[in-house]
């Protein structure tokens, strides 16, 4: 347990040091409790105040209020990068530097790069612009501090958190007739052999290619995972919406069959991002055909806005967050490999909203950084090996329309149960 003496207590410096260092961390203001304290102590302050305590200097940013430019300067320390120079008894004020990557403070601007669909762009990131998005590089701080000192930090246990997208849960059974008959006429014009594997498929005499369900729960069983999907359950079909009739026997049945023994959660359709109302409702369809509460989400093409987003799920009583992460590079969008609170910057508080991130997903191998089905499965291992060396959670993100035994996904198929292979 700890005990923190700070000259100034702000939500913010509350927020850090329970993510951080334990929820039962205690603050103070009170120089003679914490100097008489028998707990481990760190003198946030500008003074030195003992030899007994661990002196981390102030930076500055954890007594603001509001957003502001900052000025990042990283430099190495004991082979880990840092930011927040300052020169206590570590050169860096590890709680302000903290505080700045999980709340996403750099997301909070208008002028950045975005992505396809209108998100922050990893390569806005002073992750990517300084070599760490690749590194959970809060749990290194962590463990670095640990080994600078006798200072002891609360340790989790290692997990692994295998998370599935239904966007397209079949191929071509349960879409509409118009659909498939396009598919048709598709398949004829470009001459695409899928044109009987389409036929046979809804005569019933082969199984949809992107039905690996059964497929997916023994692996789960094999290896002793426990997964959770997050279905897409648009209402009506768009551009970036195309999955199968929401409340078709076969959508129902899937959601229902999964449901049973399996975490399951609301993937919001790309038009429902921005609009409370729809998003009620697909949340209300899906408790419905899974008989659980839904309490869990990810967004559809990982749509993320600060603090917009954040704030409608909260409003529907969404109580974890699994969105996290890049769609445009696999890596550690907040630095960080452990479940936290979000920070509402703009009300400067802490709410209730518990965050997952993920640091690995296959779309991104496959289509952001085209890697080969191999090169895929070291990506993989290297964030699998980089997270349990500091006990963190090692969630990723599958598709089951990516693990189709179709010839264009056979290998990647084949890469996944090779790398679960590997790391049991």
């Amino acid at each position: 347990m700890t005990i923190v003496f700070a000259q100034h207590i702000t939500p913010r410096l509350d927020y850090i040091a329970k993510t951080i260092l334990g929820r039962d961390v205690i603050i103070t203001k009170d120089v003679h409790r914490f100097i008489n304290s028998s707990l481990q102590k760190i003198n946030y302050s500008t003074t030195k105040l003992d030899d007994e305590s661990l002196w981390i200097k102030p930076y500055g940013l954890l007594e603001q209020k509001g957003i502001e430019n900052a000025d990042i300067t990283c430099f190495d320390w004991n082979g880990v990068t840092v930011i927040f120079k300052t020169n206590g008894d570590i050169p860096f004020d590890i709680l302000s530097a903290s505080f700045y990557l999980l709340s996403r403070y750099e997301e909070y601007t208008t002028n950045f790069k975005t992505d396809a669909y209108g998100n922050y762009h990893h390569e806005n990131s002073i992750a990517f612009k300084n070599n760490f998005l690749h590194l959970p590089l809060i749990n290194l701080w962590l463990k670095a501090l640990e080994n600078h000192s006798t200072f002891n930090i609360q340790h989790s246990t290692f997990s692994i958190v295998p998370t599935y997208d239904i966007d397209i849960a079949f191929a071509y059974k349960h879409h509409s007739f118009i659909r498939n008959l396009g598919g048709f006429i598709k398949d004829i014009v470009h001459q695409r052999g899928s044109f009987f594997e389409r036929l046979n498929v809804l005569l019933n005499n082969r199984k949809d290619p992107y039905n690996e369900f059964d497929w997916l729960e023994i692996l789960h069983k094999k290896y002793q995972l426990q997964p959770i999907y997050f279905f897409l359950v648009a209402m009506q079909r768009s551009k970036y919406d195309k999955n199968a009739i929401y409340n078709s026997k076969g959508m129902l049945g899937l959601i229902k069959k999964l449901s049973k023994q399996n975490k399951i959660g609301i993937h919001p359709s790309y038009v429902s991002n921005s609009n409370c109302n729809i998003l009620k409702k697909e949340i209300e369809f899906l408790a419905s055909a899974s008989y659980q509460n839904i309490s869990n989400s990810r967004q559809h093409y990982l749509q993320l806005g600060f603090p917009k987003t954040f704030e409608i799920l909260i409003k529907l009583d969404i109580t974890a967050d699994y969105t996290m992460g890049y769609g445009t590079s696999n890596g550690f969008r907040a630095s960080y490999c452990k479940p936290f609170f979000w920070y509402n910057l703009n009300e400067e508080k802490t709410t209730n909203l518990l965050l997952y991130p993920f640091c690995y997903m296959d779309s991104n191998s496959i289509f952001e950084q085209t890697l080969s089905p191999e090169k895929a499965v070291q990506e993989m291992l290297h964030y699998y090996n980089t997270v349990k060396s500091v006990d963190g959670d090692f969630a990723f993100i599958m598709h089951n329309h990516f693990l189709a035994t179709q010839p264009q996904w056979q290998q990647w198929r084949e890469a996944y149960t090779d790398f679960l292979q590997l790391i049991n």
